[in-house]
C-alpha cells in the first residue's frame, strides 16, 4: 500500500502535490518584510544564547590564572550559566505560555543585558560565576519565549514549518561561533571582551522588539497555571543531573561529589513525573512527550547536540593537547566546519519541504553516523585535511539536517497555546545533550586510555585512541538512532498518521 503524502512535509514521508509544488526558497526570501525583519532579529538572539553558553570555554584556563583560583572555581565558571539555562527552560516556557511571548522575552533580555555587563566587570570569580547563572536565567526566558513569538509571526502552519527548518541550526551555529571568536580573543585580547556580543545584541533586541515582533496578546482560553511544585521539581532535579554530569570528569562516577547530586537529581525528576501524572494542569504534559513526532524529534536533538559539543570538546583537546596547536590554530579548524553547518542549515527548509522532515531527519542522523566512524581512526599522526576535515565536514551537514527537520517535527501540531512549552522542552533537550553526551562519551575514551596505558602505550597514543573509541560509539548511537527513527516513520505512515 502506497505511503499517504502529508501536507506540510514535517510528519515524514513524501509531500503533497501542493506542498511539493511550495516556494523552496529560504524563509527570509519567502516571507514578508515585517516577518523577515522580526525573524531575524529572535535569531541573532538565538545564537546568541548559545554563543553566551561557549564563550569562556576556550580562555578558562587564563580567567583561571587572572582570578588565582583552581579547577572547582572553572568547573562552576564554565557550567554556572548551562546549569540555569536548562534547568529553568520549562518554566521559563510556562511563563511564556500564561503571560505572552514578547513580555517574557523582553525581561529575559533585560536580565541578560544587565549581567552581561556585571561579567564582562566581574572583579573576582564569584561574581563571574554569579553573574553567569543569571546570565542563564535570562537565557531560560528568552529562548522559549522567542519561539512562542515566532509562533504569533508565522500564523500558517506551511510558514511556520519553513521558519522552524531555519530556526533548528542556529543553535550549534552559536556553539561553534563561541569557539571560533574565543579563539581570536583569547589570542589577542583580554577574555572579557567575549561579553560584548551578547551585550550588543541583547542592547539591540531591547531597542528593536516593540518595533519589530507582534505585540503580547492574553492567550486564548484560560491561562495555564504557573504549576510550581512541578515547576521547582523539574528545576532542582534537571540542575542537580546535569552539575554531576558536568563534575563527573574531575571526581570520577563512583565518588560522592557526583553520586549525590546524581542521584538527587534522578529522585527529584522521578517525583516530578508522579507530580505531573496527577496535575490537573502539568507544566510538562505526558501526551505532549509521547506523540509521535515528539518522540521522533526529542532524541534526535539530544543527540545531534550531545554528539557536535563533544566532538567540538574532543577535537580541542586533541589539537592543543596532544598535537600541541595554539587557541588560534584550533579555532580556524572550524572555520570550514562552520561554513558547512550554515549553508546546510539555509538549506534546511528547502529540503524538509522537498522530502519531508522524517525522511531528513533519517538523512542526517545516517551522516553524522558516517562522520563519526570515518574519526574514530583517530590517533597521533591524523592529518587534518586527510584525516580530520571530512569526517568534521559531513558531522556539519548531518547534525544542521537533524536540527532543522527535527526543530519542524518538535513543534508540528502544538497548539499556539503550548509554543512556550515547545520551546522550552525543546531547549531542555538541546542543553542537557552536550553536558551529557560528553560525560558518557569521556568514560568511554577513558575505558580504552587506560587499557592502552596499562600495555605500555604512551600517554599521547593512549589518550587519542581513547577519543577515537568514543567518536566510533557515538557512530553507532547515531546509526541505531536513524533505524529507530525510519522505523517509527514506516508505523505512524502505517497507522495513517
Amino acid at each position: 500500500m502506497a505511503a499517504e503524502c502529508t501536507a506540510p512535509p514535517a510528519e515524514g514521508g513524501p509531500p503533497c502535490p501542493s506542498t511539493a509544488a511550495a516556494p523552496t526558497t529560504s524563509t527570509a526570501a519567502t516571507a514578508p518584510a515585517g516577518a523577515r525583519r522580526a525573524f531575524l532579529l529572535l535569531g541573532t538572539v538565538q545564537v546568541t544564547l548559545i554563543f553566551t553558553l561557549t564563550l569562556v570555554a576556550v580562555p578558562l584556563p587564563l580567567i583561571g590564572r587572572e582570578f588565582g583560583v583552581g579547577q572547582s572555581a572553572l568547573i562552576l565558571i564554565g557550567s554556572a550559566y548551562g546549569l540555569a539555562f536548562s534547568g529553568l527552560l520549562l518554566f521559563g516556557g510556562r511563563l511564556a505560555d500564561r503571560y505572552g511571548g514578547q513580555r517574557v522575552f523582553l525581561a529575559g533580555v533585560v536580565v541578560l543585558l544587565t549581567t552581561s555587563i556585571l561579567a564582562a566587570a566581574a572583579p573576582g570569580a564569584g561574581t563571574l560565576i554569579g553573574a553567569r547563572f543569571a546570565q542563564g536565567a535570562g537565557a531560560a526566558l528568552v529562548a522559549p519565549a522567542a519561539m512562542a513569538v515566532l509562533r504569533s509571526v508565522f500564523s500558517t502552519p506551511e510558514s511556520h514549518a519553513r521558519a522552524m527548518a531555519t530556526w533548528g541550526s542556529l543553535s550549534v551555529m552559536g556553539a561553534m561561533g563561541g569557539n571560533l571568536v574565543s579563539g581570536f580573543v583569547a589570542t589577542w585580547v583580554s577574555w572579557r571582551w567575549m561579553f560584548a556580543v551578547p551585550l550588543f545584541v541583547t542592547a539591540l533586541a531591547l531597542a528593536l522588539a516593540r518595533r519589530l515582533l507582534p505585540r503580547a496578546e492574553p492567550p486564548h482560553g484560560p491561562r495555564p497555571s504557573l504549576d510550581l511544585p512541578g515547576a521547582v521539581l523539574a528545576t532542582a532535579g534537571i540542575t542537580l543531573f546535569s552539575y554531576a554530569l558536568v563534575v563527573i570528569d574531575d571526581h570520577g562516577w563512583s565518588a560522592a561529589e557526583v553520586l549525590i547530586p546524581l542521584l538527587s537529581g534522578l529522585g527529584l525528576l522521578g517525583v516530578f513525573v508522579a507530580v505531573e501524572l496527577r496535575a490537573r494542569d502539568p507544566l510538562l504534559p505526558p501526551r505532549f512527550l509521547t506523540d509521535a513526532r515528539r518522540a521522533t524529534a526529542l532524541p534526535a536533538i539530544l543527540l545531534a547536540a550531545a554528539g557536535t559539543g563533544t566532538a567540538a570538546v574532543l577535537l580541542i583537546f586533541y589539537l592543543q593537547q596532544i598535537r600541541d596547536w595554539s587557541a588560534l590554530s584550533t579555532s580556524l579548524t572550524f572555520v570550514p566546519f562552520t561554513i558547512v553547518l550554515i549553508a546546510t542549515g539555509a538549506a534546511g527548509s528547502r529540503l524538509v519541504s522537498g522530502f519531508g522532515a522524517r525522511v531528513v531527519a533519517v538523512a542526517g542522523l545516517a551522516t553524522c553516523a558516517g562522520a563519526f566512524l570515518l574519526l574514530a581512526g583517530l590517533d597521533t599522526a591524523t592529518g587534518y585535511l586527510s584525516g580530520l576535515l571530512p569526517g568534521m565536514l559531513l558531522l556539519a551537514a548531518g547534525s544542521a539536517a537533524v536540527f532543522s527537520s527535527a526543530a519542524v517535527l518538535a513543534v508540528v501540531g502544538v497548539p499556539q497555546r503550548q509554543s512556550g512549552l515547545a520551546g522550552g522542552v525543546m531547549n531542555t533537550a538541546m542543553e542537557i545533550g552536550p553536558t551529557a553526551g560528553l560525560a558518557i562519551l569521556v568514560a568511554v575514551a577513558a575505558v580504552r586510555t587506560a587499557h592502552l596505558a596499562q600495555s605500555g602505550a604512551s600517554a599521547p597514543v593512549a589518550t587519542a585512541a581513547g577519543y577515537g573509541w568514543a567518536f566510533g560509539a557515538a557512530g553507532l548511537a547515531f546509526l541505531l538512532l536513524a533505524v529507530v527513527t525510519a522505523g517509527l516513520g514506516h508505523a505512524c505512515r502505517d497507522r495513517g498518521h
